[in-house]
């Protein structure tokens, strides 16, 4: 995972034009979708808006890329690890490493570690398109800062498909600036000090281990883990998807 500065995030802790309704949208985009992998990931449907958390099946998912820009940059690996609010199932793990659409940076190796020759022989998105939506049907996604999967997985499809996607998002990194980074007058007349919402950061503040980070399928642990700790601080089992996801 690529982090940003915390400068970069905006505080505000709705997207401008988040959609509650996901399973009539998810119809929605079956009748649009042309590929017939979307139009399955789509028909797999999502649940109710008033799904008690506790009850909806979620996936946590990341990414690392060459870069931070998903129209020039690549998907260089995809970690996945399913959960509920009660159990994490590291069994059914996924992960992959990718032939990104773009040569790796020398700065991005050294962030995620994945060298040249790793993904000289691996292979490109377009071949894991089936098992990843088959991996992410029916499933909310649990991200660290949606503004990377989201935007990533969407320009990938569209490069290759002709289509983009969308999706529902628990962002972890967004519950923690609905606690850390209010829309204060007096916190920005007096210049607050912000409190870092980065994941090992947020972890650390839920007393949760530290794990080596940049690297996909650790990260995605680490953000389910982060979730279930974020339920259990200030929310309840039965706090509707619609109060977490956008």
């Amino acid at each position: 995972m690529f982090y940003l500065k915390p400068d970069h995030l905006n505080s505000d802790s709705r997207p401008e034009q988040a959609v509650q309704d996901w399973a009539t949208e998810f119809q929605r985009l079956e009748q649009q979708a042309r590929d017939p992998r979307l139009q399955r990931y789509y028909r797999a449907g999502m649940v109710a808006a008033d799904t008690p958390i506790s009850k909806a099946p979620l996936v946590a998912m990341d990414f690392e890329t060459t870069g931070l820009d998903p129209e020039r940059d690549g998907i260089v690996s995809i970690g996945l690890v399913p959960l509920s609010l009660a159990r994490i199932r590291c069994a059914d793990a996924r992960e992959w490493i990718l032939r990104p659409r773009v040569p790796l940076s020398s700065s991005s190796v050294v962030i995620h570690g994945i060298t040249h020759s790793e993904v000289a022989d691996a292979d490109d998105l377009s071949s894991i398109i089936e098992p990843l939506l088959e991996a992410l049907a029916g499933r909310i996604l649990v991200v660290h800062c949606s503004e990377i999967e989201r935007k990533f997985l969407d320009a990938a499809l569209r490069f290759r498909t002709g289509e983009g996607i969308r999706f529902p998002v628990i962002d972890t990194l967004e519950l923690e600036a609905r606690l850390h980074r209010p829309l204060s007058i007096w916190s920005q007349l007096f210049k607050r000090q912000q409190v870092s919402i980065a994941l090992a950061e947020s972890r650390s503040r839920y007393r949760l281990p530290f794990y080596r980070p940049h690297h996909a399928l650790t990260d995605a642990l680490a953000c389910a883990e982060l979730l279930q700790a974020q339920v259990a601080d200030r929310f309840t089992p039965e706090t509707p998807v619609s109060e977490l996801w956008s």
